[in-house]
């Protein structure tokens, strides 16, 4: 059997730091407000002039590193992004060219908000498994900051930038077990940008084309749903809570990843926390924690981790995978 295994990871943030306290000049809030209700103590913000695809390369380039091949030994990349470049061509297609990919390897985006690298992840996992490719690029990656309202003290204090990336490799080792998405669109209105490019100008003009958020609502069903996600990837692969080495959730707060820790019958110290320093990067939050932990040793080889998301849409989903 052909698994799907991680080969190497990568990530990058913006050199520009934006802390609580810098906050607390912008709008009308506090650190200890934003610490206690998210966790979060700082943020990387892109600068003018620093796109996705800016975030994304150095991403690459670092994952590139660390599986020990070039880029013209790709044969796929999957980006995730709800921030890209252009509305056209893709930022897949953008960074291919800047990596100087010239084999023709199929690249594209997905867009499912804070789960898109667990999609990006899935959709790569079945052209490995498929036999489709040999290797592939996974990046999930956002200037997130884009499309918030500086004034709105709800939204303007989660967000972050940031890009994280893994190299998936055909493998006969046990890799990546199993992957679980879902979504469902009638929750369209808690956690949305209402605009795009039908209504675009009116949205401007109107001052609505930011991210809007109804929080209490949204973190109720992040944790109902994520616990239901938990089960049901459990239950796939017959394994027991006590079986999972690692989790590596999304970064949107640190009140939703302590309660599916507690789901998991997991202590704090099994779970990769990066939210209090880069914020809720959304695609990018995933890869970015999980270099972290690998780049420092905590994630061994032959570890189970498991990896979830909840995002707008909404969208969830998860992985499992042997690293």
């Amino acid at each position: 059997m052909t698994f799907a295994r991680i080969a190497g990871t990568g990530s990058y943030l913006p050199d520009n730091i934006v802390t609580n306290l810098d906050l607390e000049k912008r709008v009308d809030t506090s650190d200890q407000w934003i610490r206690e209700r998210t966790g979060i103590e700082q943020r990387h913000i892109a600068v003018e002039g620093q796109s996705t695809v800016d975030l994304a390369e150095q991403a690459a380039l670092r994952a590139m590193e660390a599986a020990g091949i070039k880029a013209n030994d790709l044969d796929l990349i999957v980006f995730a992004t709800t921030t890209p470049d252009k509305v056209f061509p893709s930022s897949a297609c953008l960074l291919q060219a800047r990596l100087g990919i010239e084999n023709g390897c199929p690249a594209f985006d997905v867009q499912a908000v804070c789960s898109g690298f667990v999609y990006a992840l899935t959709t790569a996992e079945k052209f490995i498994r498929t036999g489709s490719s040999k290797k592939a690029l996974v990046i999930g990656a956002e200037v997130f900051s884009r499309l918030l309202d500086w004034n709105d003290r709800g939204t303007c204090v989660l967000f972050g930038d940031g890009a994280g990336a893994v190299v998936l490799e055909a493998s006969e080792e046990t890799g990546i077990l199993s992957t679980h998405i879902h979504a469902d669109g009638r929750y369209e209105k808690l956690l949305h940008v209402p605009c795009g490019v039908a209504n675009e100008f009116d949205a401007v003009k109107a001052g609505t084309a930011f991210v809007e958020m109804k929080g209490n609502e949204v973190f109720k069903m992040a944790v109902n749903t994520l616990g239901r996600i938990v089960d049901e990837t459990l239950e796939a692969n017959q394994m027991q809570k006590s079986d999972v080495d690692w989790l590596v959730p999304h970064q949107a707060n640190l009140r939703i990843i302590a309660a599916t820790a507690k789901k998991l019958n997991m202590p704090m110290d099994q779970v990769v926390v990066t939210v209090n320093k880069h914020g809720n990067t959304s695609a990018a939050s995933i890869p970015l924690a999980l270099d972290e932990a690998v780049r420092d040793g905590r994630i061994q080889r032959d570890q189970t981790v498991l990896l979830e998301a909840f995002g707008g849409g909404f969208t969830w989903g998860s992985a499992l995978l042997r690293y």
